[in-house]
Formats: C-alpha cells, structure tokens, sequence
C-alpha cells in the first residue's frame, strides 16, 4: 500500500495545510471520484431509468454498472440486491419501518448504538412492538453471552451495529447472525462504520439487511446503500412510494415494482452514484483487508504515544486492533469540545468532538462525551505524529 501515492490523489491532503482525522463522519474525496462526477454534469446531465435518449441511456447504463460493482465489493452476485438510499440511515429507517412486526414482537439492539439505528425503534414501538437492549461492558466490547441470553424466542429483529462510531469495536456479526436466525428472528446491520474500514462479505455473514453510507468510503455525499436478501427485500414496506417505484397505476390501484426499483423514489442521486462507482474502483484497487492492517498500525503508533499521557483517557478498548480506525478520548479537566477547538486552532488538526450522535452510550456511563480522532488510507505517521504533538501541546498548557 503505497501511502505517498495515495495522498496524491486527494486535493485536500495536497494542500498540507491541515490534518484531516473526521473520517469516521466523512471521508476526503480522491480526484478520481471527483472526476467522475464532474463527467456527469458535463457530458450526459440526464435522468436514468425514464427516457430514452442517448444522454440518457448512459445514465441508466452507468447506474447499472455502479450497482454491479457495489454487488462485487460486498461479495454478492445479485446487483439487485443492492438498493440506492441517500445514507446508512435511510436504509435502517427503511428496514424498521418496513418490517412486518406484531404486537408483542420484540426488537432487539446493543446499548451502543448511533440514532440512527435508535431513534426509528421509538416509532414502531407505538405499534406494541418491544423494545429490548443487549449489554456491551464498560468500554463498549461486544459480549457473546449476554447477546445469546437477549436473543429468545420473542425476539423478531436484531438489528445492530457493526462497528461501533465510538469506540470502534466491531462484533462478530456473521454468528451474532447465526443466533438470530436459530432463534427465529431477521437481522439487519448498521455497516456505516465498518464498511469503509474492514472486508465486508454479505454472503459470508448471511445478514439479511446491511446499510451503508458511501460518504464515509470516498464517495460522494448524497449516496448510500441497503443490502437485503432477495425473499426478505420483497417483503419489505418502501419508506416512500413515487415515480420509479411502481409498474402500472390506474385511478383505483397500484402494481409496485420488484426491488431494487420499489425502493428507489423519484429521480437518483445520479452524479452521486456515479462517483461512488470510481470510489469502489478505488478501494478495491488497495484491497480493504489491505486498509484494515494500515488503520491499526497507525492506531498502534497512538496508543504507544498515550500510554506516556496519564492525562488522557481512551474510550473503548486500549488495544489497538480493537478499535479500527476509531481512537476516542478525553482529557482530564478538559471538555471534548475545548480540546477539539484547540487541535485545530493549535495544530490544524480535525477532529470530532461529543457524543457522536451516540447519547444513550455516554448518558449511560457517565460520559459528556469523547473526542474523536479517526484514521483513513490517506493519513500517514506524519499527520499522527502532528496529532500526538498537538495534544502534548493541550495538555502541558491547559490540563489540570
């Protein structure tokens, strides 16, 4: 993985002017995305799917070809599998308020979830649907018993991180799957954090939902994307009906189309999606266990840094292969925010600061919240060693 090559391509990076360590909410774009998208507008502006012009037919073509990438990165051989959605979190929004669950079915999550993979649950929870939490311990590391006694017979959905926004733990979903379906119950997986990180097989972990967000993996924002199993993708409710989603329509009925269509309302993300394709072409280019190994040395180079800091306090585990590409702290006598300023102002280092969209994590232990520094390909010993300056730098001056 050559490093200094990839920087490269990333105009941000190019500049040298500042650090970049908010991966985890967005990643940086490669030229090569943006690139791509730039060759939307200027050459076949149109739409996918409805005419039948020549602009058009490229779009539709082009769209096609993104999902059959997107397919092949995930280790699956049905593109129609693959349904277009703005962000990770349309398509756990789609997901909750798609499933056909009963009074008295019961749904059950981890104590670390992002909202969005929280806040839906309290909808459906007015239709008598139950709403149960499994334990992580105190750092936030996955439990196998404590998920095996949550998982009865009245459980219907699980529906889970994969790796955690906070403190980058990542559980073993291909037999938390297992469980769920020996128990009876579907799962569906919060992936906006593992996919960008680590090799995601859908095959392999036998889920059947799996949403991403492509802003977090190079891509375009606007782009996201939800995996479900054929059999459970055709019994699954659209979030919303329109243009695109339906056959035929006459004043008294409605003939909704197969997915991925059914779940595709009105007209695309078009430029989005398009740059999303020369994104997977990128990763796929460095192999994402290849991404994976780089991420966790560089946390390693971290965590031997702060070990000589007994002002700082790691939020999750303290090994570093624990924790992907996620390195959350805090500072004694000092908020989140006010180190997160100073980095910046200070170092011209970003990162992340609070509770990263988290709460119930924090509320729960104690915590105001965490700053957040995240790692991607195009950060380098450099950019670490400039972060790890920076807060010696905080600490000497302004820690108590």
């Amino acid at each position: 993985m050559d490093v200094s090559k990839i920087r490269a391509d990333f105009p941000t990076v190019r500049k040298g002017s500042s650090v970049y360590l908010d991966n985890a909410c967005q990643s940086l774009k490669p030229d090569q995305v943006i690139r791509k998208m730039v060759e939307y507008y200027e050459e076949y502006p149109s739409c996918g799917g409805r005419s039948v012009h020549s602009m058009a037919t490229r779009v539709s073509t082009e769209v096609d070809e993104t999902r059959e990438k997107m397919a092949r990165f995930f280790g699956s051989d049905d593109p129609r599998c693959f349904v277009f959605t703005k962000n990770a979190t349309e398509g756990l929004n789609t997901v909750a308020l798609g499933l056909d669950l009963g009074f008295g079915d019961v749904v059950l999550t981890s104590d670390t979830e992002h909202n969005s993979n929280h806040v839906q649950w309290f909808r459906v929870q007015e239709r008598g649907i139950k709403r149960r939490f499994f334990r992580t311990s105190e750092r936030g590391e996955f439990d196998i018993e404590a998920y095996k006694e949550a998982v009865t017979r009245d459980v219907k959905a699980v529906s889970v991180t994969q790796t955690s926004n906070v403190t980058g733990v990542t559980y073993p979903i291909k037999e938390m799957a297992e469980i769920a379906h020996d128990a009876g119950a579907v799962i569906a997986v919060d992936g906006a954090q593992a996919a960008p990180h680590i090799h995601v097989d859908m095959i392999d972990l036998d889920v059947d939902f799996y949403s991403a967000s492509m802003h977090k993996m190079l891509a375009p924002t606007g782009v996201g994307m939800l995996y479900g199993k054929e059999e459970a993708l055709k019994s699954l409710r659209p979030l919303m009906y329109g243009g695109g989603t339906v056959g035929l329509t006459t004043y008294d009925s409605v003939k909704t189309s197969p997915a991925p269509e059914k779940f595709e309302a009105g007209l695309l993300n078009y430029s989005g999606i398009i740059g999303t394709s020369a994104a997977l072409d990128y990763l796929s280019g460095i192999g994402m266990k290849e991404v994976e190994a780089y991420e966790i040395s560089l946390q390693r180079i971290i965590q031997e840094a702060i070990e000589e800091m007994p002002e700082v306090s790691v939020v999750g585990p303290e090994d570093p292969a624990s924790r992907g590409g996620i390195f959350s702290f805090n500072v004694k006598g000092l908020s989140s925010h006010d180190v997160a300023v100073m980095m910046d102002s200070i170092g011209g280092v970003m990162v992340r600061s609070g509770m990263h969209c988290a709460h119930p994590f924090f509320e729960s232990r104690n915590l105001e919240g965490s700053v957040r520094a995240s790692v991607y390909i195009y950060n380098d010993r450099g950019d670490i060693e400039r972060f790890l300056s920076t807060l010696r730098k905080i600490i000497k001056a302004f820690s108590k």
